[in-house]
């Protein structure tokens, strides 16, 4: 065999090599975008559904099918602060006056996750035993203004001054990307989808 067979064996060797390299690292890159189309697009469904719960019941607040239920509407808002708030609805439409709360569970409830940061959402109606939803919230947050358009200061005072409030919620992946998180829940990056109601206002809120 001679010495030009030997250079083109080597040759061949090691352009085989770097195409096998070039493949491997495509299919890493082809696997490591369609988690991150997949792990997104499950997020989005996740937001979606819980905003939609979120907008329905919150547009509802101080309604009641018998209106005689709820005379004042400013008195259907029974404790509001940064992340949890509880209030009088009629959720079946049925005339009789019900109880929501929302709130965030603790970190430690969700420690079988690798994300550090992500809670269960509880909402709860009327003396329902607790359930959370496990859709991987890490933000969920309370602003809420008087009649005058004021922020008003929490955990608020008196529930009776709330006319409008903001909502943001912040939904993340259990699992990381790259092995890491985001850094803070409003910061945007891949696996986190955020949404944000300014100045929500029930209807029934208004009517003063």
């Amino acid at each position: 065999m001679g010495s030009s067979t030997i250079i083109d064996i080597i040759s061949s060797a090691v352009v085989a090599g770097i195409l096998f390299l070039m493949t491997g690292q495509l299919n890493i890159q082809t696997v490591e975008t369609a988690t991150v189309y997949h792990g997104n697009l499950q997020l989005q469904r996740n937001m979606t559904t819980l905003v939609g719960i979120v907008e329905h019941d919150f547009r509802r607040i101080a309604y009641c099918a018998d209106y005689k239920k709820i005379p004042a509407p400013n008195v259907a808002i029974r404790a509001a602060d940064s992340s949890s708030i509880r209030f009088w609805t009629d959720v079946d439409n049925d005339g009789t006056v019900d109880s929501i709360s929302y709130y965030l569970g603790p970190v430690e409830e969700l420690e079988s996750t690798p994300n550090p940061r992500d809670r269960k959402l509880y909402r709860v109606v009327n003396n329902d035993i607790p359930a959370g939803w496990d859709l991987g919230v890490t933000g969920f947050r309370f602003k809420y203004f008087n009649s005058e358009g004021d922020t008003l200061p929490l955990p608020v005072p008196d529930p009776r001054e709330v006319y409008s409030m903001e909502i943001s919620i912040a939904i993340e992946s259990s699992v990381p990307i790259n092995q890491s998180f985001t850094v803070t829940a409003d910061t945007l990056a891949d696996f986190q989808v955020f949404w944000r109601q300014l100045r929500l206002a029930a209807r029934n809120l208004r009517n003063r």
